[in-house]
């Protein structure tokens, strides 16, 4: 880099030079308006106007006699004497004789002067033309390397990342680690006849981790580490992907025993043939080059490849077939054990208050992925430094989770009264259904506070991490979702635009039950809709029908039917709590949001309840997706997480 600057400055000094130069020998001798021809100095010199005439090389200056007449300028012919030229002109010896001559000795200076204005703007122009060929040659040689590897090489002496700081992932850290054994102690396993992975495809949904643990193999290997995009080998050239990959492998042939890492694979390992018009002949060289380097007849060399993806459904099946990618480490959403550890990574060298608890904030972000998690922490201490605070508190922690579920509070939102009365009681039924069906999550937090584009949220507290959903508890899903609408139906006797993404949720998880669970008694155990996806039509052609429009009926029918006595059990519900709807949407409007201590108080002070009707809620458990409170003047506004993802 450092040369590079060094030679454009060489550059720009020698045109300045030139240009320096070229305005030199042009302003050098300069032109005056008293120049004359000879003719016409012989004419004063025979009218005795003439006092001196200084000889310099061919130049004349011409002195007057008048004091207040300027000196002229005139110029004899080269190589022949002045007397001679004045004779021939007719000026008489005695004239000649009345004027005074002066010859101005040449300078050695003057004479270096007029060679370097001569020579000069030919050398530095010339210098100019030596480094435009120079260049001409650089570029045609980065053209000639157009071809060559764009992978960064780490020696792993200076780790950055390692192991230890990689948290939550304890399977895939334990995959890898011996991954690096076998770079480090390879004797180990060729003792007992092991065969070195040839590489490992890390898997799982953004954030969790995979280019992570792909930098501690980096810094845990202690071998040479070569890092590329998949992005980074495909061009638009056909066969330099290809070029690329060859000349990947053989910097690591050189190096080994190496890994190459390879993140998000999928943009050059696509499935081959699938594209509609025809396939992309650049990626699928590119692909079989790879092929060929993972698994052809040169297969002795220590490289292990590592790659990343998300989606590992569209890659091709020839690059997951075992003596390619022999490993499949899947990094999945942590648990609760796993957020613990990653907060615990996250939080290192933050100074945190004491009343900052890691495993409550561990129980109360499920679905969270790394990622999420140090954006909670990294939000806390910008919440805190936002406050003047020393230290980030517990409720720093508390109001970034929120703040990265739904989005900042709109404080300063201007509504009515009237709307913020609709909004209390759509968040109170909410809040009172969930409370009242065993089923349910018990309640976290009310709030009528808008966040990003709710008007009103209610969290919920679900029991621990769930894998596995009940149809019991997707139908007390389905009547909480419900509960804001039915809220309004009986206070208000009409609705408003509030449940809007209420009721997408609900019918996306009806219609879920109906054609993907078998949930439904009419239709039995089946599933409807085949899943295949098709790689370049997207997603919204992705699903292909397979039933008949028999059966699409009594889906729909099934699905409508599920929503209806989701509905009727949450309205029956509330018109049997009428007092403690109008309880709490009361608190709400008065305190504009009720922790899950405040909440239970409300049910608190009546010691009877219903049968079935299960204990206050307790505040440390884990917080699900928000609840479904919307803006009330919003004609479409976007779905609330207000129920728990449907299991994959």
């Amino acid at each position: 880099m450092n040369s590079g600057i060094f030679r454009n400055s060489i550059v720009y000094l020698l045109i300045i030079l030139a240009v320096a130069a070229l305005v030199f020998s042009i302003f050098s001798t300069p032109t005056t308006s008293n120049d004359l021809d000879l003719t016409s100095v012989a004419e004063q010199i025979r009218a005795g106007q003439v006092k001196k005439i200084s000889i310099d090389d061919d130049e004349l200056l011409i002195e007057y006699r008048q004091p207040s007449r300027a000196d002229a300028r005139s110029r004899k012919e080269p190589g022949v004497s002045l007397f001679k030229t004045f004779e021939q002109l007719g000026v008489p010896q005695d004239a000649l004789s009345q004027v005074e001559f002066e010859v101005i000795p040449p300078s050695a200076w003057s004479d270096w002067g007029t060679l370097a204005i001569t020579i000069l703007p030919l050398i530095i122009f010339g210098g100019l033309l030596f480094f435009m060929v120079r260049q001409a040659q650089g570029s045609n040689s980065q053209a000639m390397s157009f071809g060559k590897s764009r992978a960064r090489m780490f020696t792993g002496d200076k780790p950055t990342v390692t192991f230890d700081d990689v948290a939550g992932a304890d399977e895939a850290k334990q995959e890898l680690t011996e991954v690096v054994e076998f770079l480090r102690e390879p004797e180990k396993f060729i003792s007992l006849g092991a065969r070195i992975p040839k590489g490992v495809l890390m898997v799982g949904p953004p954030g969790c981790g995979k280019t992570l643990l792909a930098k501690a193999v980096s810094g845990e290997a202690g071998v040479p580490f070569f890092s590329i995009s998949g992005s980074e080998v495909v061009e638009m050239f056909v066969g330099v992907g290809a070029s690329r990959v060859r000349d990947l492998f053989d910097q690591a042939k050189r190096n080994s025993p190496c890994i190459i890492f390879i993140d998000e694979i999928d943009a050059v390992g696509r499935h081959r043939g699938a594209g509609l018009g025809g396939s992309h002949d650049e990626r699928e060289q590119t692909l079989n080059q790879i092929l060929v380097e993972m698994d052809g007849f040169e297969t002795d060399t220590n490289v292990i490849v590592i790659a990343a993806t998300n989606r590992p459904d569209i890659l091709d099946p020839a690059l997951l077939r075992p003596g390619r990618f022999d490993r499949r480490v899947v990094l999945d959403r942590p648990d609760w054990v796993g957020r613990k550890k990653i907060l615990e990574v996250h939080a290192r060298g933050k100074p945190l208050a004491k009343d900052v608890d890691l495993e409550a904030l561990a129980k109360t972000t499920i679905g969270f992925s790394g990622a999420d998690l140090e954006n909670v922490i990294n939000e806390g201490a910008i919440l805190a430094a936002r406050k003047n605070k020393k230290q980030i508190t517990m409720a720093d922690l508390q109001e970034a989770i929120e703040k990265i579920r739904l989005g900042p509070e709109r404080r300063s939102r201007v509504i009515s009264e009237e709307e913020k009365e609709i909004v209390a009681y759509h968040e109170a039924g909410h809040a009172l259904v969930a409370h009242m069906i065993p089923e349910a999550d018990p309640v976290h937090k009310v709030s009528i506070i808008a966040r990003g584009g709710a008007g009103g949220f209610t969290m919920f507290l679900p029991e621990d991490d769930q894998t596995l959903v009940s149809e019991s508890e997707f139908k007390a899903r389905l009547a909480v979702g419900l509960g804001g609408r039915a809220a309004e139906e009986i206070m208000f006797k009409d609705v408003t635009t509030g449940a809007s993404g209420d009721l997408e949720s609900i019918t996306r998880m009806a219609r879920a039950m109906v054609t993907r669970y078998g949930m439904s008694k009419k239709l039995g155990p089946l599933t409807f809709g085949d899943k295949e996806e098709l790689i370049f039509l997207g997603r919204q052609l992705s699903e292909q029908r397979n039933y008949s429009e028999e059966i699409a009926e009594q889906i729909d029918f099934e699905v409508k039917n599920l929503v209806e006595e989701a509905h009727q059990r949450a309205l029956q519900i509330i018109r049997d709590n009428l007092d403690k709807l109008k309880a709490i949407a009361i608190r709400l409007m008065e305190e504009e949001t009720l922790d899950a201590e405040q909440f239970a108080a409300i049910f608190a002070e009546e010691p009877a309840g219903e049968p079935g009707e299960p204990s206050p809620a307790s505040s440390g458990r884990a917080v699900d997706a928000p609840s479904g409170g919307e803006d009330a003047d919003s004609p479409s506004p976007a779905a609330p997480p207000n129920i728990a993802p449907l299991p994959a």
